[in-house]
């Protein structure tokens, strides 16, 4: 039994090292960078500032996201689901070629695993007539373990979604079909789940009549740490992003749990990993299109009001976040003076001296007052971010 732990123990310390020469180890940072980049950029040229930090993307994902990896890791070696090297090659390179465009929509496991199996599929003659990657790497492939792979991460997928709160998703400002500016939220994070996968030609040996449960040709296994790359992102205009997101994940969940069980059927009855797979991509596309396509047709939630400012977004550090004023509610009296504009909050700001009052509306509709006193390295809107003109816009009218 000594033994055993210690080879365990030596297979998963070289398994640990092995994620360093995996190049999407290193992409995950520069995506996120990239992303976080591009988003402040957007943030400015509408808002004036930056509202969130460059690594916002994946902020409050850590934890979950190794507590994630653990769980599955042992689920899946306890099982003995096994990987060939080339499903780890093609599924990395996938990933990094899926995500370049920076906005995560198509790293959900849906399109990542799923065109990880297509590829596998057609991979023996793609690597026919080269002499770069070994074609025993090919040779014996999991699809039956791809397919569960794929049921498993939906569900995280789905968990990860119904997580994201009011405070984490980041506003945009657009121009509606009948003219007037608008907003909506965006749900978009990225996250690495770090899982440890059993690979053909370690040291390790079976040690049970079930082990590996489903496996290829080879007597012996080695551990592989894989940086598992998940995102989504989605755009929310009906409702508060939260709201629309439980509704999203339920979908996803859904989906998640009927791939996983179809590919717990695959064992006994062979060929349904492909069916699996269908469902799980055509699946999530129509979960995707429907979403997509029931947020336009209704009326945008982020809208000018008839009196007040709803807020669109709060700045983090600011007075707003400090008074625990939520993305959502009206603004619709400040120091006891109604409000019509950005500008006559200000304005109406200004006049308070030392201290401020204000009267919000919240969710349901129920007035509650905020107050406080005002310092001068405050934010000078208090950190509140209103439906308006975008900050371009302003400049350009200005300057002309």
């Amino acid at each position: 039994m000594v033994c055993l732990v210690e080879l365990w123990l030596q297979e998963l310390a070289r398994g640990a090292l092995k994620v360093f020469v995996n190049p999407l180890f290193y992409w995950i940072f520069i995506l996120v960078v990239l992303a976080g980049y591009q988003r402040i950029k957007n943030e400015r040229q509408q808002f004036g500032v930056k509202v969130f930090d460059l690594f916002s993307e994946w902020k409050y994902t850590w934890f979950p996201a190794i507590l994630t990896g653990l769980i599955l890791s042992i689920i899946f070696a306890g099982v003995g689901l096994v990987y060939s090297y080339g499903t780890i090659i093609v599924l990395s390179v996938m990933m990094i070629i899926l995500s370049i465009h920076l906005r995560f929509t198509l790293l959900s496991p849906s399109y990542t695993i799923g065109l990880t199996y297509i590829v596998l599929l057609f991979a023996p003659v793609i690597i026919k007539n080269q002499n770069y990657i070994p074609e025993s790497y090919f040779t014996d492939i999991n699809y039956l373990g791809l397919a569960l792979l794929l049921g498993v991460m939906l569900i995280v997928e789905a968990f990860f979604i119904r997580r994201v709160k009011r405070d984490e998703t980041f506003p945009r400002l657009l121009k509606s079909e009948r003219g007037i500016w608008i907003g909506e939220h965006q749900i978009k994070k990225l996250t690495m789940i770090p899982l440890i996968f059993l690979v053909p030609g370690g040291v390790i040996e079976s040690f049970a009549p079930y082990w590996p449960l489903i496996s290829i040709n080879d007597t012996t296994y080695g551990l592989v740490l894989f940086p598992f790359l998940l995102g989504f992102s989605h755009r929310v205009r009906a409702s508060i992003a939260p709201l629309a997101a439980k509704h999203l994940s339920k979908k996803i969940l859904l989906l998640g749990i009927l791939v996983l069980a179809i590919s717990v059927t695959g064992y006994y009855l062979k060929g349904l990993s492909l069916l699996a797979l269908l469902i799980a991509l055509f699946g999530r596309e129509f979960i995707t299109y429907r979403f997509r396509t029931q947020e336009k047709q209704k009326n945008a939630f982020f809208k000018p009001e008839e009196v007040g400012l709803r807020v669109i977004g709060i700045i983090p550090g600011t007075p707003a976040e400090r008074l625990d004023i939520q993305v959502g509610e009206v603004v619709y009296k400040v120091n006891d003076k109604r409000i019509y504009s950005s500008d006559g909050f200000y304005e109406a700001l200004q006049t308070s001296g030392a201290y401020f009052k204000l009267d919000i509306l919240d969710d349901n509709g129920e007035v509650r007052f905020v107050q406080s006193a005002f310092y001068e390295t405050d934010h000078y809107r208090l950190g509140l971010l209103f439906v308006e003109k975008p900050h371009r816009t302003k400049q350009a009218v200005n300057e002309g």
